[in-house]
């Protein structure tokens, strides 16, 4: 895929720092030594780790150059770097590896989230936040419109480019982590945002789950499939009673801590 876009990706910061704070708030460690942003993003999330723990020594992990930018710009007293989580090991165990809205992105999760739990120090917290959200109409219909239009043959498989088939229901995190670990936690939240109107909503997705079904495209290409697109999202987003359309998304959580 193209490089992010951190300006485009923080203009719904707020709603998506919310579940990042979320997580933190259910990280049982009191002091831990180094701490990993795991997929970082702009540092949103890495700002509140360091806030938690001033003392830590705290690292920022992304793919993308734009957005690791943007992060060193928000926090150059911190540390960031590129590294691909399906593949990363730290150079001495971390303490805390935190990870928001970046596995739902890697396949193989059977393997991936046991790995980066053996990654941690004794005592040692793996925190986990993804966006649960693929049979919600956002990203159904991203399948549906990409199936159905001129476009089709660019985008490939709906089902791969939506990323169908990698997230895993909230037992199965259970019963892979537990057996190593000295406590699991896994909950599923679904946050209802208010949004101005059906725009605002593909503006939200085009940061992130619609970037698969872009990029393939040329500009051309693009602005029809989001005229497609954008029609399907404001017949299944009526208003409400204010005018305001309701964005539902649900979001997996899952904090497991290592023995000591």
């Amino acid at each position: 895929m193209a490089d992010w876009n951190p300006a485009l990706y923080t203009r719904f910061e707020d709603e998506r720092t919310r579940p990042a704070a979320e997580l933190l708030a259910r990280v049982p460690l009191a002091a831990p030594r180094l701490a990993v942003d795991l997929g970082c993003g702009p540092g949103n999330s890495t700002a509140l780790i360091a806030a938690r723990y001033p003392d830590a020594a705290v690292i920022g992990l992304d793919t993308s150059p734009a957005m690791l930018e943007s992060a060193r710009a928000r926090l150059p007293g911190l540390t960031f770097g590129l590294a691909d989580a399906a593949a990363w090991t730290p150079e001495r165990a971390p303490d805390l590896i935190y990870a928001n809205a970046v596995l739902q992105w890697l396949p193989d999760h059977a393997s991936l989230l046991p790995r980066l739990f053996g990654l941690l120090a004794p005592g040692g917290v793996l925190a986990v936040q993804m966006p649960d959200n693929l049979a919600e109409p956002t990203h159904r219909l991203m399948r549906e419109v990409a199936a159905s239009g001129p476009w089709a043959a660019a985008i490939g498989d709906p089902a791969v480019a939506g990323r169908l088939g990698r997230m895993l229901e909230p037992a199965a995190y259970y019963d892979l982590l537990a057996p190593h670990a000295a406590a699991v936690d896994v909950w599923r939240t679904a946050y209802h945002h208010p949004m101005a109107d059906a725009a605002a909503i593909v503006e939200w997705v085009s940061a992130t789950g619609l970037r698969p079904f872009l990029d393939p495209l040329d500009a051309d290409g693009k602005a029809a499939f989001l005229a497609a697109y954008g029609r399907a999202i404001d017949a299944a987003y009526p208003a409400r009673s204010d005018g305001r359309r309701l964005l539902a998304f649900p979001r997996m959580f899952i904090v497991a801590r290592k023995a000591p």
